[in-house]
């Protein structure tokens, strides 16, 4: 492959992994307007799976997609995964109810979940030696800025595309209307042309070009387990705190406990099958190295982090500062561009340094930073909010390359695809319980102070000041006293949000050292890597080669 073909293909990979990891966050910021255009603030619960139906289906795709690219090549399965993730993205766009987008959702996100391994696993076979760790940052940064840039992008679409305005001055009513109106439906749209210009250069770049295969099979029931296993464990934990009669009749707190029960279980049931398996959908014998452990455990907590940073920072601006789209723009854009400068870096700085010294450099600006997110209060200064979160994701960034070069190279080249959706799945596993907690306690939160404020006629009286008690429940003035009320309430809710994540973050540190001190650069003990002039190979019989980045 020349170096013009093999660069389009790292810019395809990361396109598609850009678009996967944009799809878990733009939603998020876009909820709002889509429960107020399709249901109401009755149906959060339900609305909530808008984002934790692609969680689900991405985390569960992503073993799966890993598998698959051992057995099958990867690009085959990477044009297919961009051709369902831009048919998914299409059919968001046009949903007509909740039901319709939860359903595209999962369409979306079998496409999304499996850009990520199967781009992870190409990169790591297309460019070898010392030229791997900086594809992989290249991947890497590139997957996090996407996440970490979706509430970005989504305020900007929010603010800025008015469709129906545009077609009301153009005279054209009926069903084009409803199909491209209102704005929300643009932050599904405009994966479509994105995603179409990156299949046509993908399939064009990787004519002839193909990741080595190897014989093996498909652990459908293993795939199965697990995937009963995580819905049980998400719906279980967003239904935390739910109150009244419960689903079907079932009180609550049994029901949230059988589900738990349930994700325990099959969790067992996932690892038994495992290591009966000589292929299975997740391998728990891969948990013998150390190493290898280590990176994935790392993966768990910061994922845990992320999703805490990226929301609890949106919902701060949002519902503290009362901030518009231009705050959270400042906000969240810091903390996308800073992520993706994180992971960039440290694609090189594990060519100098240990990858156990530069996890340890970002967990610890990582968990600093939550820590002072924790002193946040209704007086910061969006300046100050924006550099605490570009702090955070530039700790962030940095431990993106060395965990996933630690896992892959742990393993050994026969099982790169399943190695880096290990990895992966993971990290969004951790994102997924981070985001049902904020689910659950966000909801229970919301109820409580609704019903604080609304318990008897006269019970907002008892949130506002003296003077004001005897003016009407709408008076401007006193919403905008229980406004002031509600916004430091929310700040001192997110005390213990913040906290609790840089708990864990200072949790990932001893699974850190355990990574080891060796750079990418270095060969490992096996041999893998054997360092030439531009063009290199790994020293396996099947090897080609490939183009130093």
């Amino acid at each position: 492959m020349s170096r013009g073909s093999s660069l389009v293909l790292l810019a395809v990979f990361g396109a598609g992994v850009f678009l996967a990891g944009l799809e878990l966050m733009i939603t998020a910021v876009a909820l709002p307007a889509i429960v107020t255009d399709l249901a109401d603030w009755t149906q959060l619960r339900k609305a909530s799976w808008v984002v934790q139906a692609y969680l689900l289906v991405y985390v569960v795709t992503m073993p799966l997609a890993g598998r698959l690219s051992d057995l099958w090549g990867a690009r085959r399965l990477l044009l297919g995964a961009l051709a369902v993730f831009i048919v998914g993205s299409a059919l968001c766009g046009a949903a007509r109810n909740l039901d319709q987008l939860i359903a595209a959702r999962l369409v979306q996100a079998l496409g999304g979940g499996a850009l990520v391994p199967i781009a992870t696993a190409a990169a790591s076979h297309l460019y070898q030696g010392h030229a791997r760790p900086r594809a992989l940052g290249v991947v890497g940064a590139l997957t996090f800025l996407g996440m970490a840039a979706g509430p970005f992008l989504g305020a900007a679409i929010l603010d800025t595309v008015y469709v129906d305005a545009a077609l009301a001055r153009a005279g054209v009513g009926g069903a084009l209307v409803d199909l491209l109106a209102p704005s929300w439906r643009w932050v599904f749209y405009v994966n479509v042309p994105i995603g179409i210009v990156a299949l046509l250069l993908g399939w064009a770049a990787s004519s002839g070009w193909d990741t080595p295969r190897r014989t093996g099979r498909v652990d459908v029931s293993g795939g199965t387990v697990f995937t009963i296993a995580l819905a049980a464990a998400l719906v279980g934990v967003t239904l935390v705190g739910l109150e009244g009669g419960g689903l079907l009749g079932i009180p609550p707190a049994a029901l949230v406990t059988g589900l738990l029960i349930v994700a325990f279980l099959a969790t067992l049931v996932t690892i038994v099958l495992g290591l009966r398996s000589d292929d299975p959908y997740l391998d728990p014998r891969l948990f013998r190295s150390g190493v290898f452990s280590a990176a994935v455990l790392v993966s768990l907590l910061t994922g845990y982090a992320f999703a805490t940073a990226i929301i609890g920072g949106a919902v701060f601006v949002d519902r503290v500062l009362y901030g518009g789209p231009d705050l959270q723009r400042l906000a969240l854009g810091s903390l996308a561009g800073a992520t993706a400068i994180g992971a960039l870096v440290s694609g090189f700085a594990v060519r100098l340094l240990s990858l156990r010294l530069v996890t340890l450099v970002g967990l610890a600006a990582s968990g600093a930073s939550l820590v002072a997110m924790s002193q946040w209060a209704t007086g910061t200064s969006i300046e100050a909010v924006a550099i605490t979160l570009a702090v955070f994701g530039l700790g962030f960034g940095l431990t993106v390359t060395p965990r996933s070069t630690a896992a892959v190279e742990a393993v050994g080249r026969r099982a790169f695809g399943v190695a880096s959706a290990t990895v992966t799945v993971a990290r969004m596993i951790g994102m997924a319980v981070g985001l049902a907690v904020l689910t659950a306690y966000g909801s229970t939160t919301i109820e409580r102070l609704y019903d604080q404020v609304y318990a008897t006629p006269e019970a907002y009286k008892q949130f506002i000041p003296a003077e004001l008690q005897d003016r009407p429940l709408r008076d401007g003035l006193v919403v905008e006293a229980l406004e002031t009320w509600a916004a430091g309430e929310g700040a001192r809710i997110m005390v213990g949000i913040f906290l609790v994540a840089a708990v864990l973050s200072a949790a990932a540190v001893p699974p850190a050292l355990a990574m080891g001190q060796r750079t990418a650069e270095h060969p490992d003990p096996a041999g893998e890597h054997r360092r030439g002039g531009p063009l290199e190979t790994d020293g396996t019989d099947d090897a080609e080669p490939t183009l130093a980045l």
